[in-house]
């Protein structure tokens, strides 16, 4: 795809669906290891330490939960950077971010299924094990698959590109959540607790069959990327598109490939990244924990906790689908802060009601319908965030340093999951403390989030003319 010098910059639709079956795959996978992992380990040490008084005591091995959870985030804080700088600088017949996709997405499909297998047979170490190797191959793929999107779009379409990314992520992740509601997890999981080495008597299929799933999904993405995008091919194709992006950038000081970074485009960086970190450790922190407060706080089924994270997932799909067009019209900063007040007003209003009208729902065995309606609101918010604030970061990089730009906002993202889950973990030691201080704790953190901010300023006030509409979306075949 090559524009003129005067014609509107497209983007290719097809290329960029293709695209998102990375993304696909990454929050597939992620999905199922968030919502049930913590669950596992917490029945698994719950059963070590308390034995038949396990469940009366859930909250008080959440900071061992924390821990385990916040070490896989810790070698995704070291890696991710890692493997993004290697991949820019790899050259290969397929790509300089393909053999990565590929090495790192069968490696972790393979041993992903072996997760539940480990906790059935009650393993506590082998559980831990398995899911540290998962990780780490996870992350193998993850900043190169990511990283692939702004390798092939010009900068002034990344925001309408992640868009489509993330609506692509999350239709992985709702594959898993529905298998995961027909399999029943909640009739598997809390039954025996207390019980050692009963888990084998009951049916594995029940938790292995949305790990299996994620594994074959995640393989088949992975090979229908391969087939469907040559990479070095497009990049060439696309060459001059980019090559315009780059005179096109929100940035307000030219980026080039040598030299220090300038000194507005390093504040810049800064303040995002400080901003990501609080914003992630209040999303993160609720996401961890959240299939523990529907069991262990509200004794509602695990169930209820899938439909919710469906319901989030539609208000973000929502938001990602509006969100690129969003930042067209009033910019990207501007659509971030405005996803931030959303997510801020949504956890407000979680935790008002938590310690007001709400106060029932603690160990009443039921799901209140308001919360669906806090996460499909959340949901929104958080969407215009994260589907512009990528953009931001490799906005202030060139083309060959792309990879390393993506380290480091992941860098920043995966520093808050390593810290939060510890965080709130401990927190909950507190007697006065229960899983009903969650949405308290994530309005703190966006508070904090949205202070920072507001601080950015290194963006041009002028926007770029971009193609708005169904012309937005370029029709030409796949290259």
């Amino acid at each position: 795809m090559t524009s003129s010098a005067s014609a509107p910059l497209k983007l290719n639709m097809k290329r960029t669906f293709t695209i998102g079956f990375a993304f696909f795959g990454i929050l597939l996978l992620w999905q199922v290891y968030d919502s049930w992992c913590p669950t596992f380990l917490t029945e698994l040490f719950g059963n070590a330490f308390y034995g038949e008084a396990a469940k009366e005591h859930s909250e008080q091995v959440q900071y061992l939960v924390g821990i385990m959870m916040a070490l896989d985030n810790l070698a995704a804080l070291i890696l991710l950077p890692i493997f993004g700088r290697i991949s820019d600088r790899t050259h290969t017949r397929i790509g300089k971010r393909m053999p990565f996709i590929l090495v790192g997405t069968f490696v972790s499909a393979v041993l992903f299924p072996f997760i539940p297998v480990f906790f059935h047979y009650h393993n506590l170490i082998g559980t831990v094990l398995i899911m540290g190797v998962v990780v780490i191959f996870m992350m193998m793929y993850r900043n190169p698959a990511v990283s692939l999107m702004p390798d092939l779009t010009p900068k002034p379409l990344r925001s309408k590109a992640n868009g489509i990314i993330n609506i692509m992520g999350y239709l992985g992740g709702a594959c898993a959540t529905v298998v995961g509601i027909f399999f029943v997890l909640s009739q598997y999981l809390g039954t025996q607790v207390g019980k050692p080495h009963t888990w084998q008597y009951q049916n594995i299929w029940a938790i292995e069959i949305p790990f299996l799933l994620a594994s074959v999904l995640m393989i088949v993405s992975a090979l229908f990327l391969f087939f469907r995008i040559r990479e070095n091919e497009v990049a060439e194709q696309i060459k001059g598109d980019m090559e315009r992006g780059e005179l096109e950038s929100e940035s307000a000081v030219p980026v080039e490939d040598s030299g220090p970074m300038p000194r507005a485009n390093k504040i810049m960086l800064l303040l995002i990244l400080a901003a990501e970190f609080f914003w992630f450790m209040a999303d993160n922190g609720i996401a961890t924990f959240m299939g523990n407060y529907t069991v262990y706080y509200l004794g509602a089924s695990t169930q209820s906790n899938m439909i919710n994270t469906i319901v989030g997932g539609v208000g973000s799909v929502l938001g990602f689908a509006f969100g690129g067009v969003l930042a067209s019209r009033i910019g990207r900063k501007w659509s971030v802060s405005l996803g931030l007040g959303v997510s801020l007003a949504a956890y407000a209003v979680w935790g008002i009601l938590t310690f007001t009208t709400l106060k029932g729902a603690a160990g009443s065995g039921s799901f209140p319908p308001v919360i669906y309606a806090v996460w499909f609101i959340k949901g929104v918010g958080m969407s215009f965030v994260h589907v512009n604030s990528f953009p931001m970061v490799v906005e202030l990089c060139s083309s060959s340093r792309i990879g390393q730009f993506t380290g480091y906002y992941y860098a920043a993202s995966m520093a808050a999951q390593t810290i939060t889950p510890v965080a709130l973990g401990v927190l909950l030691l507190h007697p006065e403390l229960n899983f009903g201080y969650l949405p308290v704790y994530a309005l703190i953190c966006l508070v904090i989030s949205l202070g920072v901010f507001l601080f950015v300023k290194n963006v041009k006030a002028k926007k770029v003319a971009i193609t708005k509409g169904l012309e937005a979306f370029d029709n030409d075949e796949m290259q």
